[in-house]
């Protein structure tokens, strides 16, 4: 073996073992998106907290940095560079901020699936195959990566607005986030063109660039076929032979699976399971009340909740809260009437009303209707007597 052959081996080997440890933290960890822990984090976090995880984000942003790979494949000369990073960045910058701000969502793991199919584009691009199996020309190249640059912001937006960013300085966290994701992209630039640097240096780059940017392409479909995966467990759940509680699949692309007792709602908020209600779920126009009973919501009413010393019962209507029950209930044997306060139950009758030509005395006592002539009562179960009684 001569000498020259020796850093190839090793420079290809280290591509080898950057490639396998990428696979590896696709296929298992999915470190790429917003964990549990980085939004129990950014609950009052300051505005260096979401450029740290803007950073992070995209250094282990696996998707990202595998079309960039692509785009820097063959990319030698600095103007060059300097460019496609360029129109790269502005794109993602664009729609990263807009959404976010304007709050424009869609289904993270369809946003994902679109940006694997840009990593499939430009590994076939590399391959010139556009003029080998398509006979035409390849598109142009820099309005190529400034669209797939738009495409992948809005899924670095799913991702931040996952996070609590509403409130005060609101604005200021999304340039944060955005800042912090243009310096981990830079740091990982610089590690992947010292890298190209070296191999372009070798034989083996000539020999082996085919078969990497085949391999750019298989990653892209496997990354694609993950994030499908991903969005089949989001739309039919039921269709799967086990509850979806049970999934312990980390698919989810960097949302990892809630902790025991909890569970995710479609906003991406963790919180707390309903007391006996496995589902966690309520119907459409339904709410699930913390002891896990699903109640119709309250007409007119979006947050379910009434002002200050008044509940709300399940017509939507609300009412003063019950004098001296802060629990809105009454003590065993006992109800609470309209104006709050709390009778005994009637005797022998569980539902507190009378039959059919029977009424209830205040003493919660069951009789027949009086005959014609007998007295009447009031709202309150008083006797009224005519003026001669």
């Amino acid at each position: 073996m001569s000498k020259t052959c020796l850093p190839d081996n090793k420079i290809i080997a280290g591509f080898a073992a950057l490639a396998a440890g990428m696979a590896i933290q696709t296929s298992s960890a999915f470190a790429h998106g917003v964990s549990e822990s980085d939004q129990a984090a950014m609950v009052g976090g300051s505005n260096w907290d979401f450029l740290m995880l803007g950073a992070r984000h995209m250094i282990t942003g696996y998707d990202h940095l595998l079309f960039l790979f692509g785009v820097m494949f063959f990319l030698t000369r600095f103007s060059a560079i300097i460019k496609f990073v360029t129109a790269f960045t502005v794109g993602h910058t664009i729609t990263l901020i807009a959404a976010t701000y304007l709050g424009i969502q869609a289904n993270y793991f369809l946003v994902d699936a679109v940006i694997a199919c840009t990593v499939v584009y430009k590994g076939f691009d590399n391959l010139d195959g556009f003029r080998k199996y398509l006979n035409v020309n390849s598109p142009n190249l820099l309005a190529a990566v400034f669209i797939f640059g738009l495409i992948h912001g809005f899924g670095l937006s799913t991702r931040l607005q996952q996070l609590p960013i509403l409130g005060d300085g609101f604005l200021l966290r999304i340039i944060s986030f955005n800042a912090g994701v243009e310096l981990g992209q830079i740091a990982a630039l610089a590690v992947m063109l010292v890298g190209l640097s070296l191999w372009r240096h070798t034989p083996a780059f000539t020999k082996f660039s085919g078969l990497a940017n085949s391999g750019l392409i298989a990653a892209g479909f496997l990354l694609l076929l993950m994030q499908l995966h991903g969005y089949s467990h989001t739309q039919y759940p039921d269709e799967f032979g086990f509850p979806e509680e049970m999934h312990a699949h980390s698919h989810d692309h960097g949302v990892e699976a809630e902790p025991e007792e909890h569970h995710v709602h479609d906003d991406g908020t963790v919180h707390a399971d309903h007391a006996g209600d496995a589902t966690n779920t309520a119907g459409e126009d339904q709410h699930v009340h913390d002891d896990g009973t699903a109640h119709a919501d309250h007409a007119g009413d979006a947050t379910n909740t009434a002002p200050e010393g008044q509940h709300v019962h399940d017509d939507g209507t609300a009412h003063a809260d019950h004098a001296g029950d802060a629990t809105k209930t009454a003590g065993e044997n006992q109800h609470v009437h309209g104006d709050g306060t709390a009778h005994a139950d009637h005797a022998g009758d569980a539902t507190n009303t009378a039959g059919e030509d029977q009424h209830v005395h205040m003493d919660g006592s069951v009789h027949d209707d009086h005959q014609d002539g007998s007295p009447s009562f009031d709202a309150d179960g008083f006797i009224e007597f005519d003026d001669e009684q």
